[in-house]
């Protein structure tokens, strides 16, 4: 019974990964964990970090001690999925791993475990929407299904164009802008990279936020809610209105 249900789900992570890589579905979230060899993604692709970045590798590094060089993965891995279009290809895990001198397996281990790392290609604007609870309640799965509809995708699915890819994360910790979604742009590689919320959004906003960027535009960040001053309630405050009295201190020496 065991080996038949393994069987069944080996089967089911080796037809998600003969898919092209742009149409992986996360759906099947274990099936990240592992790697199987595609035309785009195999450890024997080339990949080192640009000239560019050689500088900001260096730079990363001096922030740790020589002798603890693997604590700079998550920087460097994120770095490099900057410079590879927003995902890691394994060859790149592979050029990490040689930097911080560890065996690939520690790279693998991050890059697996973590929701920042993408194991698939996005979009070039990878739009994120966080579905915890607060947002939930607020109105995020109406939000995410505005993108996915505009844009005619699945979650996980990039558009026919490259531009788009939808995704789901939990906590964006700004849980008093609810709901919200995060853009990744890596439109213009590391260089250029952003990473920007956009809060107190709707259904009719998102596709607004979405039109822009596909014509180039840079849409204002932060609350998209005109009567809000960043995560101020509407209409302004209510309470806290005068400035705060400084604390009082006891003299000791007159005790």
């Amino acid at each position: 019974m065991l080996a038949r249900l393994a069987a069944k789900r080996l089967l089911e992570i080796r037809q998600v990964f003969r898919q092209p890589t742009s149409q992986v579905s996360r759906s099947l979230s274990t099936a990240l964990n592992y790697h199987l060899d595609s035309p785009d993604n195999k450890p024997d692709l080339p990949w080192e970090f640009s000239e560019a970045n050689q500088s900001k590798v260096k730079e990363i590094l001096s922030y740790y001690p020589s002798n603890y060089k693997q604590s700079a993965v998550i920087p460097l891995l994120d770095l490099a999925q900057q410079q590879h279009g927003g995902w890691l290809p394994v060859s790149a895990m592979n050029a990490v791993a040689k930097v911080i001198e560890v065996a690939p397996i520690r790279v693998y281990e991050v890059a697996t475990f973590y929701s920042m790392f993408n194991r698939a290609k996005v979009g070039k604007y990878h739009l994120l929407v966080c579905g915890t609870t607060p947002c939930m309640i607020r109105g995020s799965r109406d939000i995410e299904s505005a993108l996915l509809d505009h844009l005619g995708v699945k979650r996980g699915e990039v558009t026919k164009d490259g531009l788009f890819s939808v995704g789901e994360m939990e906590c964006m910790g700004c849980c008093v802008n609810a709901p919200m979604i995060t853009v990744a742009d890596y439109s213009n590689g590391s260089e250029g990279y952003t990473y920007n919320y956009f809060e107190d959004v709707t259904p009719e906003k998102v596709v607004e936020i979405v039109e822009k960027l596909r014509k180039g535009e840079k849409p204002p960040h932060g609350t998209q809610n005109p009567k809000r001053i960043k995560c101020g309630p509407e209409g302004g405050n209510t309470t806290l209105l005068g400035e705060p009295k400084p604390p009082k201190f006891r003299d000791l020496d007159a005790c």
